[in-house]
């Protein structure tokens, strides 16, 4: 089969709103988390999120253009972006029928959809609703705008797989590139849900922390003291090549991406499996497919969200799965710093492993200060401080409510 290297990468994060940033304050441990500026949380049990900072759509995107979009496909779009120009790819000289485009997201355009429900409530039961009102709220529909904002004829869909979305849309390119159905796919995934309905739905089944009172130090993947996660938003983008395509123009290569696994907990709609069954099978999976064992990883980014629950079920799969090895890996669990952005959660951590893999330096797990005495101590979590070490593997782990998980692996070219 043929092989898939990344050529290019872009995201809008909340401790960063370009790679660089966003790479940069992962190192130092920045935390993005803050008290909510778009709504009134008075009434809210919680009151902070990792929102997107100095975000100004304008920049990027006409005013004509922008009233028609969501936030999370405007995220979308300002990321692809960013990737298409570190790529250096000149679109004139590719056969647009092979590049496609796959955009995650696990809840769409959220924002829209609460606005125009409340705006019809409000109005009794006179249908007045936006003409954009559906092309803004449909999950596919920030694929739709990229692949006609650069006239790309190949695949193009949306996938939604709760917060295994993103790195689901990862692992599906990789088989099209594999196939040689596809040369290029802009892959990645993009959302926008710190709204009313979103915050009050999480809050509503114990999702979320609550610790209002420190915002900074309330997503503590591990911890002893976790009491759940904290919503993140933002935009993560790939630029997933076929080898020999981005040898012949030249491409700067990244990293190869190298496997793919995916499965399921078929458990519970929201709790994960306690013994990691789903985890498993996707980390099996992926190292199959990447013709890898487990002594060949060297890096795992934790899907870690800071619940109770979750991260416990995720350590006891990887205890499972690289058992003779804990001592070799390092793990780190960057939810601490971004939030969870749910469909697009997979994206920017994939970015984190492509990073890793190029400057040989592991970000860490904040706000870990006494592990959960549940949790194997011989798994290192890289609490506090980044830590330089040479990363040849990086093994990138999502999941999602409705038992979805999904694994991808990254390896230096």
């Amino acid at each position: 089969m043929k092989r898939a290297v990344i050529t290019g990468l872009g995201c809008v994060t909340p401790i960063g709103n370009n790679v660089n940033d966003f790479w940069e304050n992962l190192k130092k441990g920045k935390s993005g988390a803050a008290g909510i500026t778009k709504f009134d949380t008075t009434h809210y049990k919680t009151k902070f999120a990792c929102e997107v900072k100095n975000f100004d759509p304008l920049q990027y995107i006409e005013k004509q253009e922008a009233r028609k979009l969501d936030l999370f496909t405007q995220y979308a779009l300002i990321a692809t972006g960013e990737c298409m120009h570190d790529s250096e790819i000149n679109l004139s000289e590719c056969d647009l029928n092979k590049v496609g485009v796959i955009l995650a997201t696990g809840i769409g355009g959220m924002l829209t959809f609460e606005e125009e429900i409340l705006s019809f409530g409000q109005n009794g039961k006179i249908p007045k609703f936006s003409p954009f009102f559906i092309t803004k709220m449909i999950p596919n529909i920030a694929s739709g705008h990229i692949s006609i904002r650069y006239g790309l004829h190949g695949i193009s869909y949306s996938i939604s797989a709760a917060c295994a979305s993103s790195n689901n849309a990862i692992g599906n390119a990789l088989d099209l590139i594999r196939m040689g159905r596809a040369n290029i796919i802009i892959a990645g995934g993009a959302e926008a849900s710190i709204t009313q309905a979103a915050i009050g739905g999480f809050n509503s089944i114990k999702a979320l922390s609550t610790l209002n009172e420190s915002p900074e130090t309330a997503c503590r993947p591990f911890d002893k003291s976790r009491d759940g996660f904290v919503a993140g938003e933002g935009a993560g983008v790939l630029m997933i090549e076929e080898l020999e395509h981005a040898l012949k123009r030249g491409a700067k290569i990244y990293c190869e991406l190298a496997g793919y696994g995916a499965a399921s907990d078929a458990y519970h709609i929201v709790a994960t499996h306690p013994d990691g069954l789903g985890a498993i099978l996707a980390m099996e999976g992926a190292l199959a497919d990447a013709g890898l064992t487990p002594e060949d990883v060297s890096y795992i980014n934790a899907h870690a969200t800071s619940t109770p629950l979750g991260d416990i079920s995720e350590c006891k799969a990887i205890e499972k799965v690289f058992s003779k090895w804990l001592n070799k890996i390092k793990i780190s669990a960057t939810k601490s710093m971004t939030g969870h952005l749910l469909g697009a959660a997979g994206a920017i951590e994939a970015i984190v492993c492509i990073k890793s893999i190029e400057h040989n330096i592991i970000p860490p797990t904040i706000n870990l200060n006494e592990t959960d005495p549940e949790i194997n101590s011989q798994l290192d979590f890289t609490p506090h401080i980044a830590f330089k070490k040479e990363v040849l593997v990086a093994l990138n782990n999502t999941f999602g409510f409705g038992g979805h998980t999904s694994t991808t692996i990254f390896k230096k070219y």
